[in-house]
């Protein structure tokens, strides 16, 4: 019969065993592989889309916003030049 001490030491060696197994298995993982390939092809994709950023977008709705209210002044001021 073992005693408790070797119990203990069986069971956190094969606790360690699995751990360092589980580890390798995660790290050879092809998902990792895929992942990196998913992601490259998805940035290739992006790129043929001619896709503007979120900046780029905001931006633009900042100056078109700023534009349509000076077209709004200048449309005012032609019709009251055309009323006179």
């Amino acid at each position: 019969m073992q005693k408790p001490g070797e119990i203990l030491e069986q069971i956190q060696r094969i606790a360690s065993d699995m751990q360092s197994k589980v580890g390798d298995a995660i790290r050879n993982s092809p998902a990792q592989e895929i992942e990196k390939n998913v992601r490259a092809m998805m940035n290739q994709g992006f790129q043929k889309m001619d896709l503007v950023t979120r900046e780029e977008f905001e931006l633009q709705s900042k100056v078109l916003s700023k534009t349509r209210e000076k077209l709004e002044a200048l449309e005012a001021k032609v019709a009251a030049l055309e009323k006179s």
